[in-house]
């Protein structure tokens, strides 16, 4: 692998730690470092400053770092528009996906993709819906995965709806939640998730469940209610395997509709003149049509 000096400005600019970069980087962190110094004196100014807690940018290192972006960024427009007019598939696909998805969803369509294009680098980052919107929108990725509902004016294909399902093991039906004792297991998600769960008691009993638990991620809530701590709310699509004694209730309103969340693939429409990115697509809709 071959490190060019814009690769490891903008690598040190995003960790603002050498430890950290080095091992992203596959370098020592003596070698990185000794490579910063010769940037630092081929531009004759001092990019970044050591502190104990790690890196600080100077005003001057901003400017130089955010010429290395643009610098990269233009070699891969350049390097993808290339491929494009050889209309080869390969080259790489840029994903922001939803963390819910990556963990199920999405790895069953990947193989299929890799397995017919094997050529194809695949660039994945996960996170909160807000981050992957944020991150097509900077135009860093060429599809974004994201749930619930979207106001997106580009390329907006819906994938699928799961239901938001009760998890626990002793309550049975909903309404025993307003009964129980039993702490409602809440984790950290985007403003939109918690926002529809707290307009879903509302909107149906007037209240909030009575005791309240709060954890940093979904994974953590799942596995808690699983093991009888509380119940929680989540999305169906994360309950696939071994749930034996545990009630999945649906959230119910009062029309007998179900709750649930959408999941919808986002891009820019001249995002699919690239080969790799037409082909996930296409990937993507003979996966819908076999499998959903």
């Amino acid at each position: 692998m071959i490190v060019t000096e814009y690769e490891l400005l903008v690598c040190l600019a995003d960790e603002l730690n050498m430890r950290k970069s080095a091992e992203k980087l596959f370098l020592s962190q003596p070698a990185l470092s000794q490579r910063l110094q010769t940037i630092e004196s081929r531009w004759n100014t001092k990019i970044f400053v050591r502190t104990q807690k790690g890196l600080l940018l100077t005003p001057e290192g901003e400017a130089i770092v955010k010429h290395a972006a643009s610098v990269i960024e233009r070699e891969r427009e350049i390097q993808e528009n290339l491929e494009a007019m050889e209309g080869v598939v390969r080259g790489t696909l840029r994903i922001a996906c939803a963390s819910v998805v990556a963990q199920s969803f999405l790895p069953r369509v990947l193989k299929e993709f890799s397995a017919r294009y094997p050529k194809v680098r695949i660039s994945l980052q996960t996170g909160w819906s807000s981050e992957v919107h944020q991150l097509l929108a900077q135009g860093v990725v060429h599809f974004g995965i994201v749930r619930g509902a979207t106001n997106w004016k580009s390329v907006r294909k819906p994938l699928f709806k799961d239901k938001l399902v009760l998890v626990d093991q002793e309550i049975e039906r909903i309404e025993e939640v307003f009964e129980s004792e039993r702490p409602f297991i809440q984790f950290r998600s985007d403003s939109n998730y918690y926002q529809v769960i707290q307009d879903y008691w509302q909107r149906n009993f007037g209240k909030m469940p009575k005791q309240a638990m709060f954890v940093d991620q979904m994974e953590t809530s799942r596995q808690m209610a699983l093991n009888g701590i509380g119940f929680a709310i989540l999305p169906e699509i994360t309950l696939l395997g071994d749930t034996e004694g545990i009630h999945e209730i649906p959230l119910v309103e009062k029309d007998g509709s179900v709750l649930g969340r959408e999941t919808t693939l986002l891009a820019y429409e001249q995002s699919l003149a690239l080969p790799q990115v037409d082909a996930f697509m296409k990937v993507m809709n003979e996966y819908l049509a076999t499998h959903l």
